[in-house]
């Protein structure tokens, strides 16, 4: 019939008459998957925000190691592996014989520390100032190498958890994942079973001396420092049948969730909406007809949410305090 549109003509000028919406580059942005290696192996994926805020991390480390280099070539190399820095950075009662400069090195290394040890430091600064070194000078010099071959071909219900834990720790890492990684961080879990048969073996600790492992870079080393970690520096029975030192750092943490955490601002956006003469209310909710009606300010804490949801916070914490954060956060952090 005369005059009548076809329907490509009606559907192109219908699209003429709104206009064409297209992502936003941050939109875009959110939705690029990026995927790489970190520093100690394992795979990153995330969106390009994600990415940015590693980098911005890695730049951080990076200027934290300058100003390290800059203080080994004025202080001399190894200058926080010196008896009395690490003397005082353990809390030990100080001589009064202690010289100014070591006091001035062991606040130095404090403020250092807590900004970031440099990748390439941190074997040798970990072992010293964790206790590790001094652990190990306390027995002979091939205690680790004459545990191993004592608990050789031995079966307990703690070797045989480990065995079962092998490839399921941090599956597809191109090294842990592999016969060698599995020997060693088989070699350091049952190595520790037997030193200490009150702990054995827990769920949570192959995720620990794995990471210990990829840094200290040793089968050895890392045996020491899960050695002190789990004797000196947590709390007692973190790890023993009844996790009695877990429970009590998820209470801690409770407490401490309840009262420290600071108080962040909800706002809630009531808009009106009309309809049929009715007024209907939503709640973070904007289109068009909805005319703001007003502001609501209303402060809250965190724990206070958790406990109207009536959420367990242990259903969560639990997994970050046995394994020590390793699933949890980069690796590179």
């Amino acid at each position: 019939m005369f005059g009548t549109q076809s329907k490509r003509d009606l559907a192109l000028e219908l699209q003429a008459q709104f206009p064409i919406l297209r992502p936003s580059i941050h939109a875009r942005r959110a939705h690029l998957t990026v995927k790489f290696q970190d520093l100690y192996g394992f795979t990153v994926e995330g969106n390009v925000d994600d990415v940015n805020v590693l980098n911005e991390v890695r730049e951080k480390v990076r200027q934290q190691g300058r100003v390290w280099w800059a203080l080994e070539a004025s202080k001399g190399a190894n200058w926080y592996l010196q008896p009395q820095v690490s003397s005082i950075t353990e809390g030990i009662v100080l001589k009064p014989s202690l010289k100014f400069s070591a006091l001035a090195n062991a606040i130095t290394l404090k403020k250092l520390i807590r900004k970031g040890i440099p990748p390439v430091l941190r074997p040798k600064v970990w072992f010293s100032l964790s206790g590790a070194a001094k652990k190990k000078s306390t027995v002979p010099e091939s205690y680790y190498n004459d545990l191993t071959k004592a608990v050789e071909g031995k079966v307990t219900p703690a070797t045989r958890q480990i065995d079962h834990d092998l490839p399921r720790t941090f599956p597809g890492h191109p090294w842990l994942d592999t016969p060698e990684g599995h020997a060693a961080l088989r070699g350091v879990l049952v190595g520790y079973s037997f030193r200490d048969s009150d702990v054995g073996y827990c769920q949570g600790l192959n995720y620990v001396a794995a990471l210990l492992l990829l840094v200290m870079k040793t089968e050895e080393d890392a045996f020491w420092m899960l050695a002190v970690l789990l004797e000196n520096v947590l709390v007692n029975d973190c790890y023993t049948n009844n996790l009695s030192g877990c429970h009590v750092e998820q209470r801690v943490f409770k407490d401490l969730l309840a009262k420290k955490c600071p108080r962040y601002l909800r706002i809630k956006l009531f808009y009106l909406f009309i309809f049929e003469k009715n007024f209907i209310f939503f709640s973070y909710m904007l289109k068009p007809g909805f005319i703001l009606l007003k502001w609501e300010k209303q402060k809250c804490r965190i724990a206070a949410h958790l406990e109207a949801l009536e959420f367990d916070v242990s259903l969560v914490a639990t997994e970050w305090f046995l394994c020590l954060f390793s699933k949890s956060l980069p690796s590179e952090v």
